[in-house]
């Protein structure tokens, strides 16, 4: 379980006029809470997790136990999810697709990054920004490119007909503001992935949305987009955070839409890089994501979808033609000025805190405290 952190820099702005949902450590354990015009809410004897939680909107936040002042809380903040399945969708920003061709070119070798990126650029330029997925212009870009050998499984998802979703993390797996973030030991290409994170219901409805870092290891997948699992999945390796703010009259997709999401990265040598990633440059609107996650599948529990980014860095971190690496100690913080602050230290998900609180774990401690019987009670008044 992570440690205590200062709660108050990585709020929104507006925190005392949004509504938001969250979990936070207890003495008794993790609970979920609500926080309504700046107060927090313990909502354990109304909903014992964040996912039962989410069934039930909309939900009266003063049904639960104030805790006072969401500046002053104390408590230790988890990830805001708990049960629901956590899902990202890939190559959503056509530009970024670019990187995504350079990895898998460059099987994963950093320095043959540049000459690659150089290629594509002048074959692709800026039109592969105005197609529309799935579009008779995005059919015929495809055949231009596989006519000039340049025709990837990256480009497919990017502008075809069909989006990448995947399963980043198990449940209760992803970390929250403040923890540490894992990328693995035997990888010498990563990067952060700054996103904003969609709360859905088991029906597919998006009630909210919070900030999200897809940790990504350039290495693995350029190799093999068969590495994907390992790239993507590894201890830590998925931070949330650092509270799901729900959707009302004052904070709707459209804010999603037009969001600005701003990186920084400061390293332990001074080094610094800071980026951003526009989500107006989307390729395929949030919502259609949301129902292609759904597709076939049902989720009893709801989903937490990653939206995808337009970040991509090719900084020079050490040699040049080289670009951007995560060191050990690099400080990632991603935001917006309506959902907050994600700040994660980076260590490797080897020396990360092991993952050790699972679905058993969570209940019995439940169990114990008598919150799902109190729960059901509350179900069937």
């Amino acid at each position: 379980m992570p440690g205590d952190h200062v709660l108050l820099d990585a709020l929104p702005a507006d925190w005392r006029t949004g509504r938001f949902l969250g979990r936070v450590l207890t003495a008794a354990g993790p609970s979920p809470i609500m926080v309504d015009q700046g107060i927090a809410y313990d909502m354990s004897r109304v909903a014992p997790t964040a996912a039962q939680l989410v069934e039930m909107f909309p939900v009266d936040a003063q049904s639960g136990e104030a805790l006072g002042s969401l500046d002053t809380l104390t408590l230790p903040l988890l990830s805001p999810v708990d049960l629901q399945c956590v899902k990202a969708a890939g190559v959503t920003f056509a530009l970024s697709a670019i990187e995504r061709v350079i990895e898998e070119r460059a099987r994963g070798d950093a320095g043959a990054a540049a000459a690659i990126r150089g290629r594509l650029e002048e074959r692709v330029g800026g039109s592969i920004r105005a197609v529309v997925p799935g579009s008779p212009e995005a059919a015929a870009l495809k055949t231009a490119l596989i006519e000039d050998e340049l025709w990837s499984q990256y480009l497919e998802v990017a502008i075809g007909p069909d989006a990448e979703v995947f399963t980043k993390a198990p449940v209760l797996a992803t970390v929250g503001a403040g923890a540490q973030i894992g990328i693995r030991s035997d990888s010498t290409w990563n990067n952060p992935e700054p996103e904003i994170v969609l709360i859905g219901n088991s029906g597919g409805s998006a009630i909210g949305a919070t900030l999200g870092n897809d940790v990504n290891l350039r290495d693995f997948e350029g190799r093999s987009a068969l590495l994907l699992g390992k790239a993507k999945d590894n201890n830590a390796s998925c931070a949330l955070g650092p509270l799901i703010r729900l959707f009302d009259e004052d904070f709707t997709i459209d804010d999603v839409r037009n969001a600005e999401v701003a990186l920084t990265i400061d390293g332990p040598e001074g080094y610094r890089l800071e980026g951003s990633s526009s989500m107006n440059q989307i390729s395929r609107d949030p919502l259609d994501l949301m129902r292609q996650t759904m597709s076939e599948h049902q989720y009893p529990d709801g989903f937490a979808l990653f939206l995808g980014t337009l970040f991509a860095p090719v900084q020079d971190r050490d040699e040049p033609g080289r670009g951007f690496t995560h060191k050990v100690g690099d400080i990632v913080a991603i935001s917006t000025p309506r959902l907050g602050k994600l700040v994660n230290e980076v260590v490797t998900s080897k020396d990360a805190a092991p993952w050790t609180y699972g679905l058993t774990a969570l209940m019995m401690n439940l169990a114990e405290r008598g919150l799902l019987n109190a729960a059901k009670e509350k179900a069937d008044a």
